[in-house]
């Protein structure tokens, strides 16, 4: 019986340290060194949450900078590639398409989780005439677009990881607010 009551004790507080201290400890050191990262990276326009910077959406109207394709169709529940070889049909022709829409480079493929919020900067400033036309903008404004994507180019993580990247949420936003 006292080993009975000896392991009800030791699960009873190795359950509170696990289940409740740690995770709180945990959560609370996030809130003060991480407090914007902490909460999802929220995006919010006119104080209305519109998305995560962590996370690609898909952007459907006219005059705005393409997301990369996403085999998931953007879900957060299902995020993943499509898995498909190189020698797939579907793949090959829905490669086709997008070349027909005259998309280029990485926007051609699904990124691996299906979710990227970035793009390359060449990428970007590969959609810029289709906005301008779109948008119905002036040389001046399409200039005014083109330094948006320089304005919102992030250069390699501490320098040398990864390549220059644009988040393609936060370019939409400026766009917007800037025409």
């Amino acid at each position: 019986m006292k080993n009975l009551w000896t392991g009800v004790r030791i699960f009873t507080a190795l359950s509170l340290l696990a289940g409740i201290a740690y995770p709180l400890l945990v959560t609370g050191i996030g809130l003060a060194a991480f407090p914007e990262q902490v909460r999802g990276s929220l995006v919010t326009k006119n104080d209305v949450v519109v998305g995560s910077s962590l996370l690609g959406q898909k952007f459907t109207g006219e005059g705005y900078f393409k997301s990369r394709p996403s085999a998931v169709d953007y879900n957060g529940m299902s995020s993943g590639a499509s898995n498909m070889s190189p020698t797939n049909e579907t793949l090959k022709k829905a490669i086709a398409e997008r070349q027909a829409q005259g998309l280029t480079r990485e926007m051609l493929y699904a990124s691996g989780s299906g979710l990227d919020p970035e793009i390359s900067p060449e990428a970007a400033i590969d959609q810029v005439e289709r906005i301008a036309k779109e948008r119905k903008l002036t040389a001046t404004q399409t200039e005014l677009v083109s330094r948006l994507v320089q304005e919102y180019t992030q250069p390699r993580q501490w320098g040398f990881m990864g390549e220059p990247r644009v988040n393609v949420l936060k370019l939409n936003l400026a766009l917007d607010q800037k025409l």
